[in-house]
């Protein structure tokens, strides 16, 4: 059988999940699977086309033969076994943070920068969630009037924080409306000094701060976007905000051009473009959601409108399932260029 061998590392995870139906989804041809997870879910299996797959402990021995490994296991393990990986032959796929920023490693979105990927050493990288969705819709207004100033504050769900962030939003959510006391373990952040309640609420800390209190969240969208689109000196500033949706994340993107675009020709270069939906007819009310987002692969654009208050802006609504396009799919794309 004529195929590719696969590993996914961090199989249990929702990434990890969703990896192998992506690639079964989009008809990639595996050839083997090999399933790769902490010491604590060995004796655990997953079912693939109804044939059963034992979880090996993720070592650095555990990539012999193997063609294609996607990383989601976190930026430790990333470090610790992706170059272990790419010794052993593996082209690696990595959805973690760990080599996002190496110049040596190609940062990828197929529908914005394909060449890059072709570039590799053995290792990819693969954006920041929030990331890849906001460069897919800046990228047609970039080649058609040049991007000046990008501004977004982001709404991200917590499926972004994991699976038990998401459960801890729903006991959160039961607890509260029956009055009960209530654990508050995931948010901002795992081993944060201090947690807060999600549940009907909303947080603007993703992840740790950094320089000029902007958070670790924030400033890999500034300096992701800078280097996926080739924009070294890009002025950019984002806020990141954490709100009680279980999937799927939204942005508000305001840019300033360097030359003139109607909202109408926003429009259409949106709807030219691969991998955008465009859901914009406020009459109708329809613009993007979650709801709509959620279990698939394409970037929604929507609320096209001017920015009066400079001379060449727009602003936009952006929305995309930060597990499938924002992970799981995107990294799956990637090597889908490769073969």
């Amino acid at each position: 059988m004529a195929g590719f061998n696969v590993a996914i590392v961090g199989v249990t995870g929702m990434v990890g999940q969703t990896f192998i139906k992506v690639l079964q989804e989009r008809g990639f041809p595996v050839k083997g699977w090999k399933m790769l997870a902490s010491a604590r879910s060995s004796d655990k299996k997953v079912v693939v086309g109804g044939q059963q797959y034992g979880i090996e402990e993720a070592r650095p021995e555990s990539f012999a033969g193997v063609d294609f490994a996607f990383f989601s296991a976190g930026g430790d393990i990333s470090e610790a076994l992706a170059p272990e990986a790419v010794k052993q032959g593996a082209i690696v796929v990595d959805n973690s943070s760990a080599f996002r920023m190496d110049p040596q490693v190609p940062l990828v979105v197929p529908e914005v920068n394909p060449d890059a990927a072709h570039r590799h050493q053995g290792l990819i990288a693969n954006p920041n969630c929030s990331t890849i969705q906001m460069v897919v819709a800046l990228q047609p207004l970039h080649q058609a009037a040049g991007l000046k100033r990008v501004v977004v504050s982001t709404y991200q769900s917590v499926s972004g924080a994991g699976k038990e962030a998401v459960d801890e939003v729903k006991m959160q959510s039961e607890a509260i409306l029956a009055g009960r006391e209530f654990l508050k373990e995931r948010i901002p952040y795992k081993g944060a000094s201090r947690h807060h309640q999600i549940a009907f609420n909303m947080v603007p800390h993703i992840d740790i701060f950094e320089e000029d209190d902007y958070t670790k969240e924030e400033m890999k969208m500034i300096r992701e976007t800078r280097k996926i689109m080739e924009l070294p000196a890009l002025p950019i500033t984002a806020t990141t905000v954490r709100v009680p949706v279980l999937n799927g994340h939204c942005e508000s993107v305001n840019v300033e051009l360097n030359n003139g675009l109607s909202p109408q020709q926003a429009r259409r270069l949106f709807e030219d473009f691969p991998g955008v939906v465009v859901m914009d007819d406020p009459e109708a009310m329809l613009y993007p959601m979650p709801v709509f987002a959620d279990g698939k692969d394409e970037v929604f654009v929507g609320r096209i409108r001017y920015d009066r208050s400079v001379p060449y802006g727009l602003n936009m609504w952006v929305v995309a399932d930060n597990i499938r396009k924002g992970a799981a799919t995107n990294s799956i794309q990637i090597a889908e260029l490769l073969i």
